[in-house]
């Protein structure tokens, strides 16, 4: 590619940061373009700089993202059942999908996508399935709900990895769909319109990225997902929902006589575009091939712990240096600490050991959790995050009035971060160089809110 460089260089200067070699100090970066041109530690401040005022840190792609969920976040708390699963969870998702406008889906994300950014998170994977209009008929523009998802990311700043969504089925075996999901459905041929469309609209936007979804194997069939992938550019990521709940892989095993994972290894194949979401129950083998494969689980660790849906084997799955990435999923919350944290303990509680998520050459479990998201993020989101030249200016600057932010030698900062505190430490965060949060506050973040508390009272209450 050819860049005509006609930005100036930003210089940016940071007393601490956390290069992809470990902590380095008085580190000066310089940024063209969105990305960073040179990043030289033990360096002098030039007198254009700008002074990152604490910690400089990489900031963190979020792999899965359902962004209309984050209205009914909380909602889904009261027993109704004393069998109370995922699958009752669904039904009221499925209530709250029959009142959103798409006026209404945009405010949503707006708002999430401020929220995110806050909580350090740049770059989003839009798993995107709301496409229809309440009825299950396309707008006049099929991309309708697309465009809305990306208008609200353009506004606040986020980088957007949009996901579209093919949905066809309720089960497995191509069953039909049931009148929940009218707004989700497409044909294969309809699914492969929409993509372009979506190619389309992307294509003047620096900061997003495209990828190919299938909503679960449950929803579409074997020949829908060989039909899309030839049909489409090879270079794009892939993400499908896998093996949340046991009642999805002994549905799997009744329809096919395999699990989940094992189908999809055997008769579709893995590689490293996959980005295999919530793959929750493993068995050896299937733990096995996704490692060697390449592939990326993508974990969501408070909606999976929040739906009920089993702990990832993430101990064994480290050993077996597998790739992982986290997404904040239905948003019940939004806060990198508490993913990472509840990873961690998930492990500790099954296990009842402490520190189970390091590898060899990385003990410290805050500083491994951090670098593993990290990596496995970029691979599903298609991003280079990370402090080092040509990847993308995004990073986050901790608070320095924290004390132990303040009084922390630089190896315990993510560990004292990550285990020891509840209010949010990010202080500023920037996207492609620009200064997107500004001392924990969003431009625009008054209004989004007034805009918010309308749409939650809305499709929550009738108001």
């Amino acid at each position: 590619m050819h860049h005509t460089h006609t930005q100036p260089i930003q210089h940016f200067f940071a007393k601490q940061a956390l290069l992809p070699t470990g902590w380095a100090e008085n580190v000066l970066f310089a940024v063209q373009e969105g990305h960073f041109l040179s990043v030289t530690a033990n360096s002098q401040a030039t007198a254009d700089c700008t002074f990152l005022s604490g910690p400089v840190l990489p900031s963190m792609p979020n792999l899965h993202s359902h962004a209309f969920q984050r209205v009914m976040a909380g909602m889904a708390e009261v027993c109704l059942n004393p069998d109370d699963s995922f699958w009752s969870w669904r039904d009221l998702m499925y209530k709250i999908v029959q009142k959103l406008s798409p006026e209404d889906a945009k405010v949503i994300a707006s708002q999430l996508y401020i929220d995110m950014l806050k909580a350090g998170y740049t770059q989003v994977g839009e798993f995107h399935y709301l496409h229809h209009d309440l009825g299950g008929q396309p707008y006049s523009d099929p991309a309708e709900m697309s465009k809305q998802i990306l208008a609200a990311a353009d506004e606040s700043g986020i980088g957007l990895t949009l996901l579209p969504v093919l949905y066809a089925h309720s089960g497995f075996g191509g069953q039909m769909p049931n009148t929940g999901q009218a707004r989700f459905v497409h044909s294969t041929e309809d699914y492969l319109a929409l993509f372009q469309q979506c190619e389309h609209s992307l294509k003047p936007h620096t900061l997003h990225q495209l990828g190919i979804c299938f909503h679960s194997l449950r929803a579409v069939t074997q020949e829908q997902i060989q039909q899309v992938l030839p049909a489409l550019d090879s270079h794009y990521p892939i993400h499908i929902h896998i093996a949340e709940q046991q009642k999805e892989v002994n549905d799997c095993l009744a329809w096919s006589g395999q699990r989940p994972v094992e189908w999809l290894h055997n008769e579709i194949g893995l590689n490293e575009r996959w980005c295999l979401v919530h793959a929750t129950h493993l068995n050896h083998d299937e733990l096995t091939a996704i490692a060697q494969q390449g592939a990326v689980a993508g974990l969501c660790p408070t909606t999976e712990a929040n739906l009920g849906d089993g702990i990832f084997p993430a101990v064994e799955f480290e050993l077996a240096k597998g790739r992982w990435g986290i997404g904040s999923d239905s948003h019940v919350s939004l806060s990198l600490v508490e993913e990472l944290r509840v990873l961690e303990y998930s492990q500790r509680l099954r296990d009842q050991q402490r520190n189970r998520l390091y590898r060899q050459g990385e003990n410290r479990i805050g500083d491994n959790l951090y670098q593993q998201a990290l990596l496995g993020g970029n691979q599903a989101c298609h991003v280079s995050f990370g402090l080092q030249p040509k990847h993308r200016a995004d990073f986050i600057v901790l608070d320095p009035n924290s004390p132990f932010v303040a009084a922390s030698h630089p190896k315990d900062l993510i560990n004292r971060w990550l285990f020891a505190t509840n209010e949010n430490l990010i202080k500023d965060v920037f996207v492609a160089g620009q200064h997107t949060i500004k001392n924990f506050h969003h431009e625009q973040e008054e209004q989004h809110k007034a805009d918010f508390i309308k749409v939650i009272k809305k499709v929550i209450y009738d108001a």
